[in-house]
């Protein structure tokens, strides 16, 4: 039945992306500043065709430590659904992405519209400076910059040496980082096609003093993950699962 169901999901995500994917062309001539909430929608429904048809519930905590405005968001990068759900947890979301990500046909064009910051690792330190460039830029629209500091997908419970990119990131703008863990591997892991029932978590800690340090930002990082993550199994039961329709757009959203 899982794998039914995982059959059954991949054929919504394809049949949505394509179609929605055609649909953006008007958007993309004529409409571009609808792109963002265009991408919105198309992650909501995703999102929610996941949890309907694979039986995933997702359980936020930590909201009341998200900024109203700007902030740099360091993540745990766990699944592919972690590049969907911050689309609809915060209200302008920014993502820091692989620019391999653009050259998707109907998918590409749109990510550049929304306003995410695609980053070409070949190209070393100049690609560090356009992404500082595009980080600042971010900030001042007043944009969310969700960031994956472990650079790749990783297994539940893995550790990985952080990038330093955040940390220059977080020194060009002045921007709180915001620590975020995840269990989200534990119900679609890396490359994987079945999802697996059950509660994602996903747990929002507070600002990172701002007086860490620059040479302590990602030990710091590191360290709130882990002590997020080691109340995974505690949370289960005490927290509701968020609303997986259409939220609030405003302050801290109600739902994906």
């Amino acid at each position: 039945m899982i794998f039914v169901r995982a059959c059954l999901f991949n054929l919504y995500f394809v049949l949505l992306t394509v179609a929605m994917g055609i649909a953006a062309l008007p958007i993309r001539l004529f409409a571009r500043h609808l792109a963002l909430p265009y991408a919105k929608l198309w992650t909501r429904l995703s999102v929610a065709g996941l949890c309907h048809i694979c039986g995933i519930r997702v359980v936020v905590t930590g909201r009341e430590h998200l900024p109203a405005g700007p902030c740099l968001l360091a993540s745990q990068h766990q699944s592919a659904f972690d590049t969907l759900v911050w689309m609809n947890l915060v209200d302008r979301p920014a993502y820091v992405m692989k620019e391999e990500l653009t050259r998707i046909p109907l998918v590409g064009p749109m990510l550049l519209l929304a306003g995410m910051i695609p980053v070409r690792r070949a190209d070393g330190a100049r690609a560090l400076r356009a992404l500082l460039t595009a980080t600042g830029q971010a900030a001042a629209d007043g944009r969310q910059i969700v960031i994956f500091p472990e650079g790749t997908r990783t297994q539940a419970g893995e550790t990985r040496r952080l990038h330093p990119g955040i940390v220059a990131m977080a020194t060009h703008t002045g921007l709180p980082i915001i620590p975020v863990a995840t269990d989200s591997g534990l119900r679609w892991s890396r490359n994987a096609f079945v999802k697996r029932p059950g509660p994602i978590h996903i747990a929002i800690g507070p600002a990172l003093p701002a007086d860490v340090g620059k040479a302590r930002i990602l030990s710091e990082i590191a360290a709130r993950w882990q002590e997020s993550s080691s109340r995974f199994g505690r949370i289960e039961g005490a927290e509701k699962p968020v609303d997986n329709s259409v939220g609030s757009q405003t302050g801290h959203p109600a739902g994906l």
